[in-house]
């Protein structure tokens, strides 16, 4: 058995104890507000049947439950872990502090990996004796729901530690992902962050309303996303596969990357899309339809399940 030591409960921190205990993990659980892991554990009792009632639990859920243990302290929580997941606020001066104390407490030979969504292992771990077993596992949320983590290494980030944390991902049912060098967002977030720079553009120039440009992707683009990525979506698209595709419309694309010029993000158009969303769902109504979020990531991620690759 694999111990692992996830340090935050907050809702990332949540999530990650449900993937390592549904895996078979031991997960020590540590927050520096106690009350976070008392909630915490809550939360995964109200999570597991939903998932054991998806077919998404091999064991019953009180077995998962019983292997996550709130810790008293942070040195309790790491002095037996194999592999530490860190969750704490994404910003640089507390990662700093936390992954020097994670650095001094636990075991020479445990990975020491963050949760972090956008700053690189590098800005906080600089300096550390133990830098090279210290790296990013960004997961997408809620990681018990979306499998894939970017493994991200800083510039002394050793082989081993990438390798022993793509191990300990596969084993966990994740599907990690490589970064191999620093980049600002990493990988995910930037593929994110190209489509959201053009889907803003759309609406501000008024090609499309938002309501109409959420449904060419839930409705389009992301069902074919939804099981292959966008490579294998153009290699099919072609009768002779990817370069067919890439002679076909390379000119159009070409095109399209010259009108595609940076667009501020401003308050305007900002309150106007976020207007958008409130009049399509109340903000009381946040919470209800993230529930039906996450039943539906149930629903994909168990049909998924019993599908071949």
């Amino acid at each position: 058995m694999t111990n692992v030591a996830v340090i935050g409960a907050g809702l990332i921190g949540r999530a990650w104890s449900i993937v390592f205990a549904r895996a078979g993990f031991s997960v020590a659980l540590w927050d520096r507000f106690p009350q976070q892991t008392t909630q915490a554990k809550a939360y995964i009792a109200d999570r597991l049947p939903e998932l054991y009632a998806a077919g998404l639990l091999q064991d019953d859920p009180q077995t998962v439950l019983d292997r996550v243990t709130p810790m008293a302290s942070l040195w309790e929580a790491v002095r037996s872990a194999d592999y530490v997941q860190e969750n704490g606020p994404e910003r640089v001066p507390i990662k700093q502090s936390i992954f020097s104390e994670l650095d001094r407490a636990a075991r020479p030979e445990a990975i020491i990996a963050s949760s972090s969504s956008g700053i690189p292992a590098s800005a906080f771990t600089e300096g550390l004796k133990g830098c090279a077993r210290c790296l990013i596992a960004h997961p997408v949320n809620p990681p018990y729901l979306i499998p894939v983590v970017e493994i991200c290494p800083a510039p002394w980030t050793s082989a081993k530690a990438v390798e022993t944390t793509r191990e300990v991902m596969t084993r966990a049912g994740q599907v990690p992902a490589t970064v191999k060098k620093e980049i600002d967002g990493f990988a995910l977030n930037r593929l994110q962050g190209a489509l959201l720079a053009e889907a803003f553009r759309l609406i501000a120039d008024d090609v499309i309303s938002p309501a109409d440009l959420d449904a060419l992707v839930k409705h389009g683009l992301g069902l074919r996303w939804s099981f292959m990525g966008p490579l294998e979506t153009i290699d099919l698209n072609a009768p002779g596969g990817l370069a067919d595709y890439c002679n076909r419309y390379g000119p159009l694309y070409a095109t399209m990357q010259k009108q595609m010029t940076p667009l501020d993000w401003d308050e305007a158009l900002v309150g106007r899309l976020h207007d958008a969303q409130r009049a399509q769902l109340p903000a009381n109504m946040q919470s209800v339809r993230q529930e039906w979020r996450d039943r539906r990531l149930m629903a994909l991620l168990a049909h998924k399940a019993t599908q071949p690759e």
